[in-house]
């Protein structure tokens, strides 16, 4: 996770990020550590080891909050580098954060797919594609932020399947990234199923989650307008299985919703407003999980 020093609303992100909006308060990066620190705070609270790394101040990287669009790791000790379609978050890939995790983490291979960015087409990591890393399939739906041609080089390479479709919100525009309106779990997918509209993309993707076994907890577009598919299942360090949201994304859930996902794990959450309005993403957008093997 990376503490932000120069968080604030990003304009150009905005052109394609409907969840979006500039907020009037002076004292954005303020707010925006605290609601860090605090959500930093509940994660360890719960046993999950956090490799915090301090952002810089130049070159200036409002979004740096959300690493997992420009960075993945994976069990086979691979690394990869994303194409950005926003020019001022191509800075947010520092060798400095990719030093702190190689201090903790063995860091076998580093797969580029940036040089994309000269063709114009993206592929904004874990925001882009939502991994079933157990099964290998990258669910994607396709927008300006997430491209075919680039997702199938990321497959190929890293031995997944493609489950493609568009999603699009209430009024009609794309979904800017997968991972707002669907979380996988090892026994369940949340999923806003509403916002795929063409009916046999819609069929087709929930034939492909039925076949890997995994239940379909299904959310509305109000819900996911609340951020409530930007959700992520960690493990601590004791091996339990914990579901991390915001406050908000929980508070829209209904009664029967916590309670089927209480029953896979415990739902952790921390209150990400001020990050959330202005950033447009939300828990799940600022955290890049480690699958890397752990440095002995």
């Amino acid at each position: 996770m990376i503490r932000p020093v120069n968080f604030g609303y990003n304009a150009e992100t905005a052109v394609n990020n409907a969840f979006q909006v500039k907020g009037s308060d002076d004292n954005i990066q303020a707010k925006a550590v605290d609601e860090f620190d605090a959500f930093v705070n509940v994660l360890r609270q719960n046993g999950i080891d956090v490799t915090v790394v301090e952002d810089t101040n130049e070159p200036h990287t409002p979004d740096s909050v959300f690493p997992n669009n420009w960075v993945s790791f994976h069990d086979d000790g691979s690394i990869l580098l994303y194409p950005m379609y926003a020019v001022n978050r191509r800075a947010e890939r520092k060798q400095h954060v990719l030093d702190t995790i190689g201090k903790k983490f063995l860091i076998e291979k580093k797969i580029d797919l940036s040089r994309y960015e000269k063709e114009n087409i993206f592929l904004e990591g874990t925001g882009s594609m939502v991994l079933d890393r157990e099964n290998k399939i990258a669910y994607a739906c396709l927008s300006p932020r997430t491209n075919e041609t680039v997702l199938a080089d990321f497959c190929n390479q890293m031995g997944y399947t493609a489950s493609l479709f568009h999603a699009t919100d209430g009024n009609g525009q794309d979904i800017y990234h997968t991972n707002v309106m669907m979380c996988v779990g090892d026994k369940y997918i949340v999923i806003c199923l509403d916002s795929v509209k063409n009916k046999e993309e819609n069929e087709k993707l929930k034939t492909t989650i039925q076949q890997t076994g995994k239940e379909i907890i299904a959310i509305n577009l109000h819900q996911m307008n609340h951020f409530a598919g930007n959700m992520l299942q960690v493990e601590n360090k004791q091996g339990d299985k914990l579901l991390v949201m915001s406050t908000q994304a929980f508070e829209s859930l209904t009664d029967e919703q916590k309670k089927k996902l209480v029953s896979f794990n415990k739902i952790i959450h921390s209150s990400l407003t001020t990050i959330e309005t202005n950033g447009g993403g939300s828990a799940r957008c600022m955290m890049a999980e480690v699958h890397l093997p752990v440095l002995e």
